[in-house]
């Protein structure tokens, strides 16, 4: 057996194992053994109903059947009962004052249930006893194969592995058994050079894979996903701190700032700078005075004035000419992820530049258009493209700002000086280093995001990159009043927004879903959807109001026709999915609901919640949850509390867990190394290992280290 067969030639596959296989991603040998658990069981936890006791406080794995909503005899009281099942036997289960349960589990959901049993005329019974959806049940506990033997130690654990149609985890588990039974892992060399591992007391490659498939104790299973998780850690951070390295070594046009000219250019704002603001400029000057090209990430909650800032440091660097030249203008590119967003970055613009007659230029798939035009001085008027892209090749506009249409080979700078990136997890590096100078000069480059980071998960992700936080508002800017609604305030909260919309104010109604689940096949996610929703206003609530609808499944076209028209005031209500996060800005737009609040992170709902603080109006957000859980109440509870979205990202690491935060969906990072991201040491350990590699020039030295680095980058790319 070889890392590099295919699981094919290895095992005796059926079609359904073939497909599901592909699915997760598994083909080779190599890609089964570096499957990880998704979590690990001791078997002793497990209760089987066939041995059950009154009295008992236990856990059971098993499946749900039956569940249905009902009202109690005699009190009336809401209630969802159904029976558990394992295989032993089935156990009666009741919720009461819970009734919404029946409809998060459905028929066949495999769950595990902790509670006290309990005697009744009907038998024993577990009441309101917790549950947990599970991929699996546990690995046939019936299976002497499996069973716990208090002699054998090598059963103290064992793991759990995701499951989909046509595999399960037991499937797994003999096959990764079969593998590491072959030997060939004992021939696997380390890519993590060994005075690292025994830095960190990390366990090595062969030892780890053994131990996180086979655990003899909890140590065991605890020190190999420790292994595993720093190795994922470290490898992100070598890849950063060499891109790092080689973005320093390159030259850039030298931006001299002048403090009074600045002062002036900013006096005409109309707010008042903050001391933050203020601040984040402060370490943008000291990246022009220095030697190499800047590379630093703002990072600042919707509305701290992200723009201002970048306008301040656009303005800086156009009033610079070329080295060793007496004509002509350094130049400067904005890009956005959206057609509809870079043109209000570039109405933006025109505000802050209106009283310098410097030119500006849009660049979209569907526009090209020019500040200031020749007829009014004030206003922007369309051009053509060829015409536009002249003007910057030859260096007459100074300020190109656009979407990804930036990069595009037909897009010629003269002197690009400044590159700036407005959400820049929307951008992969590769994108960033398009824009580079075609003579040498590599631009300063200012990254900016709304989206509300942990600082570790900022340090691995953006470990290239220095970190700016901007965590204070503009004075005067009111702070959105958050109140979080449970199903039985919902009439009232609807006759409050009634009448703010009778002044002339527009709502955003964000749901989880698209489409209704097939109840058949997905009642466990059944949750608001936004073509449900937005029928459902138009019928039973908001009669005289236009309603219209958004969400990724639609074109972009039609998203950025919906997006106008709201932004124009011929929408009243805009019914979404979170599509809307990273959006546009619509002043009128201020309040807010959200479905199903606690199905999204707290960090993502303090930025949808973003979307309505755009003017000098009272903003609203009323967080609807569907479900009056005491746990769930109080998590949301944390948007009132918490001082700004820094706060609730921390938070939303801590309580909700790194997978549902992010994970490989979003940053390009397993759960396991989400994980090694909650540990601050761990990241700074990891941050340090790889900078002294690439600074002393070691990573030709580790030609294993080198080679795995690269062969990660080709199957990962980081946005």
């Amino acid at each position: 057996m070889q890392l590099t067969d295919s699981l094919e030639s290895q095992f005796r596959l059926t079609a359904p194992q073939k497909s599901a296989l592909k699915r997760l991603g598994l083909e080779t040998v190599k890609d089964i053994l570096f499957y990880f658990p998704v979590r690990y069981s001791d078997i002793s936890e497990i209760k089987l109903i066939r041995d059950r006791v009154r009295g008992d406080v236990a856990t059971i794995g098993g499946e749900v059947a039956g569940l249905k909503t009902k009202k109690a005899f005699r009190t009336k009281i809401p209630m969802a009962e159904g029976v558990i099942n394992d295989g032993t036997g089935k156990l009666k289960i009741t919720w009461f004052n819970q009734a919404y349960i029946a409809k998060m589990l459905h028929d066949g959901q495999k769950v595990s249930l902790t509670g006290k049993i309990s005697d009744s005329k009907y038998g024993l019974t577990m009441q309101n006893p917790e549950y947990e959806k599970t991929n699996s049940l546990p690995i046939d506990v019936h299976n002497s194969l499996f069973q716990k033997d208090e002699n054998d130690e090598k059963q103290f654990h064992y793991p759990v592995y995701k499951e989909t149609k046509g595999i399960t985890s037991k499937w797994l588990y003999h096959a990764i058994h079969k593998v590491v039974a072959s030997g060939i892992v004992k021939e696997m060399e380390d890519y993590i050079p060994n005075d690292i591992l025994e830095k960190y007391n990390l366990p090595k490659l062969s030892t780890a894979l053994v131990w996180i498939h086979m655990p003899k104790n909890q140590k065991n299973s605890e020190s190999s996903r420790k292994r595993f998780a720093f190795e994922e850690v470290f490898f992100i951070q070598l890849d950063r701190q060499r891109e790092k390295f080689e973005n320093q070594n390159k030259k850039s046009f030298k931006i001299k700032v002048d403090a009074k000219d600045i002062k002036d250019f900013t006096s005409r704002f109309p707010f008042e700078m903050t001391k933050g603001q203020s601040n984040a400029f402060s370490d943008v000057w000291k990246d022009f005075k220095g030697e190499h090209p800047m590379s630093r990430l703002l990072e600042g909650d919707v509305g701290s004035g992200k723009t201002a800032i970048a306008a301040t440091a656009a303005y800086s660097v156009i009033k610079n000419r070329p080295d060793n030249k007496d004509f002509g203008n350094l130049q400067v590119a904005y890009m956005a992820p959206t057609e509809i967003l870079a043109g209000q970055h570039f109405e933006s613009f025109i505000k802050y530049f209106t009283h310098t007659g410097i030119s500006i230029g849009l660049l979209t798939g569907s526009s090209c258009k020019k500040f200031p035009s020749k007829v009014d001085p004030t206003g922007w008027t369309n051009i053509s493209k060829s015409q536009l892209l002249k003007w910057v090749a030859n260096g007459e506009i100074p300020i190109l700002i656009g979407t990804h249409a930036l990069i595009y080979k037909s897009v010629q700078f003269k002197h690009l000086a400044l590159g700036i990136v407005d959400e820049q997890h929307r951008f992969g590096t590769k994108q960033r280093a398009k824009l580079a100078n075609k003579e040498g000069f590599a631009p300063h480059f200012l990254s900016m995001t709304a989206t509300p980071i942990p600082r570790t998960l900022a340090l691995t992700i953006y470990g290239d990159l220095d970190l700016t936080l901007l965590d204070e508002m503009p004075k005067g800017r009111k702070p959105v009043i958050t109140e979080i609604i449970t199903p039985d305030k919902r009439d009232k909260t609807y006759d409050f927004i009634k009448e703010k919309m009778a002044e002339g104010r527009q709502l955003y109604v964000i749901c989880p879903r698209i489409d209704e689940p097939d109840p058949d096949k997905e009642f466990a996610l059944q949750t608001k959807s936004v073509k449900a929703e937005a029928e459902r206003l138009k019928r039973d609530i908001f009669k005289d109001k236009k309603i219209d609808i958004l969400h990724s499944k639609m074109t972009k076209q039609n998203k950025d026709d919906v997006m106008e028209k709201f932004a124009s005031g011929e929408i009243d209500i805009l019914v979404a999915t979170s599509v809307v996060e990273v959006g546009v800005n619509v002043p009128n737009a201020t309040m807010i609901i959200i479905e199903g609040a606690e199905r999204f992170g707290l960090a993502q709902l303090h930025q949808l919640r973003g979307r309505v603080i755009r003017s000098n109006h009272q903003a609203y957000c009323f967080v609807l949850s569907e479900t009056k859980s005491k746990k769930s109440v109080d998590r949301l509870m944390a948007l009132k509390t918490a001082k700004n979205g820094f706060e609730l990202s921390e938070l939303d690491l801590k309580l909700r867990g790194s997978g549902e935060l992010s994970g490989m969906k979003q940053w390009g990072v397993s759960d396991l190394g989400m994980e090694a991201i909650k540990n601050l040491k761990m990241v700074e350990a990891a941050r340090k290992e790889a900078g002294d590699i690439v600074k002393k020039g070691k990573l030709e030295k580790l030609p294993k280290t080198k080679n795995e680095l690269d062969r990660r980058n080709l199957k990962i790319h980081f946005e």
